[in-house]
């Protein structure tokens, strides 16, 4: 799914009125009604709803689903502050069509010093005062009345976006004067604002209404962002020949452990063999020997010289794929052996947890890092790699350049992973939970992106396809667990029922013409 800036959806509404055709008035009927099937969906007739129509066509479909819900029985109110204001056609029309219906109790208006309407008889707010046309904070009334429909301690729902936040950039913005939703029904595509943490306080749960907008407009507007969902992952997917064997998927090379975290190893290795790699290495201090070769019987062995840290990787041919950092430290020796490996080693690999510590701190050696490699830092990784950001919008903005200027492929770990790739591209995942935040779920990831790239996947393909399964699998495991108890190997153990799902529903011959890459 590609995400627009907000000028570019308004660009899009007016390519599909003019070549569906449809009428203005009725494209925003359609998106009412989508509106309108939530709210009946989520809230019974008991329910009293106050709507908020600002002036513009976020207030006109306000309006609308207020008709469209009175008509059902609805108890609805509708409050249309500053009657001074130039309100838009699709709001005026939206008006006679409401003033036909009876069913609403009351059509409130009132001017700027006129008291602000009493709130404590209704069950939902429904926020339809300004959409995505904002380009500035809100000022004067509009953000007093912001600041008194979120201290009423009434569920806010939100048409298109809350009210006083811009769809991309927030930075300049007053957090004071913006609606904080409960529930946030946005059209056809999320808002770009809607994945950077800082905005979650105002969006609350969102979710994505279709309302029909041209296929041929979406497909030919050009955008760097794009939002990962399950049809595009699975045409991602390679299918198996029923003649393939261990030799065809690949032998990846895994750099893992030190004393004390050969836990981290053994994670690692599960995610990359559950990943569907044909053989797997796993080079370990002499001390993780014993505990690989029991726990994870499936592995291969390759031992350190040194007893309790890795000191030298020994390269061979055989290996498709190469993933190094977990539990691996910091020592010199450490140190010189990544070093040695980023040298000799050519092709793309997968660097993750004490792999990214050791660039940071010896920065020089990120220009040795092989061309498409896969980087996953969290946060805190990031900023020590890259510098620090005071919020996920400027957060996103480094990891782009960071991407493009190494020619890498940056996975930033979060709520909607964002992976930027050296095009300048970036995509944000769609699967994943709360849950995940859990010591050793970035190792069991490692072990997948190794895994999918020694099988042929281009890195590129890896890294979308890989953070889908390990969120997809985590949410799988959530179905049995709960958020405070899923562990990392809950994770891995899950990704069969992952790579299943992606799979379920797939024709494989006309998924491989429409893949993105």
């Amino acid at each position: 799914m590609k995400i627009f800036s907000t000028a570019q959806v308004s660009e899009l509404d007016r390519y599909t009125i003019v070549n569906e055709p449809i009428a203005s008035i009725d494209l925003m009927e359609r998106a009412s009604e989508k509106l309108a099937d939530w709210i009946g969906d989520h809230f019974d007739f008991s329910q009293r709803m106050a709507f908020f129509a600002g002036p513009g066509n976020n207030g006109g479909d306000a309006l609308a689903v207020a008709r469209m819900l009175a008509l059902k029985n609805y108890r609805v109110d509708v409050f249309i502050p500053d009657a001074e204001s130039r309100y838009s056609d699709c709001f005026l029309i939206n008006l006679e069509r409401l003033k036909d219906h009876l069913n609403v109790s009351t059509i409130n208006w009132w001017n700027d010093d006129d008291p602000l309407p009493e709130l404590i008889s209704y069950s939902l707010l429904v926020d339809g005062l300004f959409g995505t046309g904002l380009t500035r904070p809100l000022s004067g009334f509009p953000a007093q009345l912001v600041k008194y429909l979120n201290q009423s301690g009434i569920p806010i729902l939100s048409i298109d976006i809350p009210s006083g936040l811009m769809g991309e950039d927030n930075c300049s913005n007053d957090p004071e004067a913006i609606i904080r939703a409960t529930y946030t029904l946005t059209f056809e595509f999320p808002k770009l604002s809607f994945l950077f943490k800082e905005n979650e306080q105002f969006t609350g749960r969102w979710e994505v209404l279709p309302i029909g907008l041209h296929p041929d407009g979406k497909n030919q507007t050009i955008t760097p962002w794009y939002f990962s969902d399950r049809q595009t992952m699975a045409e991602i997917l390679k299918p198996r020949g029923k003649f393939s064997h261990k030799g065809t998927y690949g032998h990846a090379l895994l750099v893992a452990g030190s004393y004390g975290k050969i836990g981290a190893a053994i994670l690692v290795a599960k995610g990359c063999l559950r990943s569907g790699v044909g053989l797997l290495t796993v080079h370990l201090p002499k001390t993780g020997n014993q505990i690989m070769q029991t726990a994870i019987p499936e592995a291969m062995v390759s031992l350190d010289e040194m007893e309790n840290m890795i000191s030298r990787v020994k390269l061979s041919v055989a290996y498709q794929a190469v993933g190094i950092g977990p539990g691996i430290g910091k020592a010199p020796e450490t140190v010189n052996a990544f070093r040695m490996l980023l040298t000799n080693y050519q092709a793309p690999m997968v660097i993750d947890a004490d792999g990214l510590n050791i660039l940071s701190e010896n920065p020089e050696m990120i220009q040795l890092i092989p061309a498409n490699s896969i980087l996953t830092p969290h946060p805190l990784e990031f900023e020590r790699l890259a510098g620090k950001a005071d919020s996920d919008s400027e957060r996103i903005s480094l990891a782009r350049r960071f991407a493009q200027t190494y020619n890498i492929i940056l996975i930033l770990k979060g709520a909607y992973t964002a992976m930027a790739l050296p095009d300048g591209s970036c995509w944000f995942n769609s699967t994943g939970n709360p849950g995940m935040g859990t010591a050793g779920s970035g190792d069991v990831l490692t072990g997948i992106l190794t895994g999918l790239i020694a099988q042929g996947y281009q890195p590129n393909e890896a890294a979308l396809l890989g953070v889908y399964l390990h969120g997809l699998s985590g949410d799988i495991a959530l179905a049995g667990s709960s958020e405070e108890a899923l562990l990392a190997g809950d994770i891995a153990d899950h990704l069969g029922m992952a790579f299943s799902i992606l799979k379920s529903d797939l024709n494989f011959g006309k998924a491989k013409k429409k893949s993105h890459f």
